[in-house]
């Protein structure tokens, strides 16, 4: 899986579990796709800032995928769907997600 779909993915299921900051951070760089340099530009913070947040965020979201796996059960749910050949089964399956 791509690195951004990845963290993307990840920020979507466990981003309350960030702080304010973090979250506004790491959304503009890897869902609003701005460069260090020009969060740290609109922030008032310094590049350096920035990519650590990055960094420590990212790290935090490995850490709560290692131990809760929820992202995981999500696509295995999400295969076993699309191997599902009973629609109603089917569609309750859907609603888990």
């Amino acid at each position: 899986m791509d690195k951004v779909v990845y963290f993307n993915n990840l920020f979507t299921i466990y981003k309350e579990l960030l702080t304010l900051k973090e979250q506004e951070i790491f959304s503009l760089y890897y869902e609003e796709n701005l460069s260090m340099g020009e969060i740290a530009l609109n922030k008032d913070i310094s590049r350096s800032a920035v990519g650590s947040t990055v960094k420590i965020v990212e790290k935090k979201l490995e850490k709560y995928e290692s131990i809760l796996h929820v992202l995981c059960k999500e696509q295995h749910l999400q295969d076993i769907i699309s191997r599902c050949r009973d629609e109603k089964l089917k569609k309750e399956l859907e609603t888990l997600l």
